[in-house]
């Protein structure tokens, strides 16, 4: 090698070693980062100084909420006056209660009143969804009943046989004169393209991608994405949980088996919620067609007693991790049980400590996880987080039966929890969700019971079989943990 060659290369060391200075600088001062995630990164630079810098300018950077367009003419009018008023009530301590439920949970209530601005509505009636061909026949039976309006929301849609089956059904009710809004996400959903969606588009449908690149090959907000799953129809009746649009939803991918999943459908003023987190997002996402408030988006719902329910939102553009301190709040609440379902175990150290004490304290706490995984190596990270939680009494589970996606939270079979967000990091800070907090004796113990049904195709990961790992198993999942809080 000559010297001029060496000397070149030298310089370009020299370069990155400075921009490796910089942008460690900059993640310790100035950017709004965990502990944990900040020594990752601070890793990842040290160990890979060229390939960390670009790694960062991808995945590591921290979200601008000043990126998110000003939407105050958005909102529905009456939300935040509403919102308003019942924070004014709970606070005086004149709030109506329909149930023991929310009275006892008044403070989980105003938490979420205060931080998301999530009005409770108590007039809703739900049905629960774990199997994804009963879910899509009763939401395609929806979409055909439709009169004025379709809103979708998805972080996937595959380029596959219930994606076109679903885009053939709202191309033929856009065609009769049903407006049929599809939003996906950019990169959850990156085999959609315009020659996909030409027959609906043709038809009179509309779709955006959330978030998309300005660029023909990187996006440099790729790690922040819109994980919401959310139906809106007639304003009437409402969609959200675990499910996406593809075929392994339905259990036809033999990588996965059967899809278990938890999918609610709502009738009542949670769907004015819903519908509301729907327009904001399309506002966000649509230069061309915007959405101002029209009051066929909201009419006024049955005046039914049901279950109360918050509609809870979190994301990047807060600094604010709405959903997570709402598990948090549940967890410390729980008086007798604590029963989790979740694809990806990997929480902050609060929520671990949290689970912990409420372990030691003879409460019964029971997680479960998949036997299998779509990320093998979140799937390890999981379980070597998880194994910190044997030793206190806590029972883990892993599901046999297929790839278990469920996200759900129960406490005491009083209260519940369920949507689109994991327990696991990129939920609690990086990815849009959005989760329902159902306060419900009923509609708690059904959830309930479904978990211990799960708990019967499920084998038990105990502290023996922890402590009996191989060296290589161990060796592997301590680095998984290691780099946890980048995934």
């Amino acid at each position: 090698m000559s010297i001029e060659l060496w000397q070149t290369w030298s310089n370009i060391g020299n370069l990155f070693f400075l921009l490796n200075i910089i942008l460690a600088v900059i993640i310790i001062f100035y950017e709004r980062k965990n502990s944990s995630s900040l020594w990752a990164w601070l890793m990842v630079l040290f160990f890979l100084p060229v390939v960390g810098f670009f790694l960062y300018f991808f995945f590591g950077r921290t979200f601008k909420k000043d990126k998110l367009k000003h939407q105050s003419a958005y909102y529905h009018p009456e939300l935040e006056n509403i919102s308003e008023h019942q924070l004014h009530e709970v606070t005086t301590g004149s709030f109506h209660h329909y149930s023991s439920v929310t009275r006892e949970l008044e403070g989980l209530i105003l938490m979420n009143l205060k931080s998301e601005t999530a009005p409770l509505t108590q007039n809703n009636r739900l049905s629960i969804y774990t199997d994804g061909r009963d879910k899509f026949d009763a939401l395609f039976e929806d979409i055909r009943q439709a009169k004025d309006h379709i809103h979708l929301e998805y972080y996937i849609v595959r380029k596959d046989t219930l994606a076109k089956q679903l885009l053939t059904l709202l191309a033929e009710k856009a065609r009769q004169g049903v407006k049929t809004l599809l939003l996906y996400d950019a990169v959850g959903s990156n085999s959609v393209n315009k020659e996909f969606l030409t027959d609906f588009l043709e038809a009179g449908g509309k779709a955006e991608p959330f978030m998309p690149s300005k660029l023909p090959i990187v996006n440099s907000h790729m790690n922040y994405r819109n994980h919401r799953k959310i139906a809106v129809i007639d304003g009437t009746i409402g969609y959200t949980g675990g499910f996406n649009i593809g075929d392994e939803y339905l259990g036809k991918k033999a990588k996965f088996g059967y899809w278990r999943d938890t999918h609610l459908r709502i009738t009542g003023g949670a769907v004015h919620s819903l519908q509301h987190r729907f327009l904001l997002d399309w506002n966000e996402a649509s230069h061309q067609h915007p959405i101002k408030y029209a009051s066929a988006y909201f009419p006024t719902p049955d005046n039914h007693a049901g279950a109360a329910i918050q509609l809870v939102s979190s994301g990047p553009d807060s600094e604010l991790s709405q959903i997570k301190n709402g598990f948090l709040k549940l967890i410390l609440r729980a008086q007798e049980s604590i029963y989790i379902q979740t694809p990806y175990f990997i929480p902050d150290i609060t929520i671990m400590d949290a689970l912990r004490v409420a372990a030691l304290s003879g409460i019964d706490v029971q997680i479960m996880i998949p036997d299998k995984s779509d990320h093998p190596f979140v799937h390890t990270a999981t379980l070597s987080v998880i194994g910190d939680l044997l030793d206190t009494g806590a029972k883990v589970y892993t599901y046999h039966n297929g790839f278990l996606h469920a996200k759900t939270l129960i406490i005491d079979r009083k209260v519940v929890t369920t949507g689109s967000a994991n327990m696991d990091l990129r939920s609690f800070h990086l990815n849009f969700e959005g989760n329902v907090f159902i306060y419900d004796r009923e509609v708690a113990s059904a959830m309930a019971d479904i978990f211990f049904r799960d708990v019967e195709l499920s084998g038990e990961l105990t502290i023996e079989d922890y402590k009996n790992r191989s060296l290589s198993e161990k060796a592997r999942q301590r680095f998984a943990r290691l780099m946890a809080p980048l995934l």
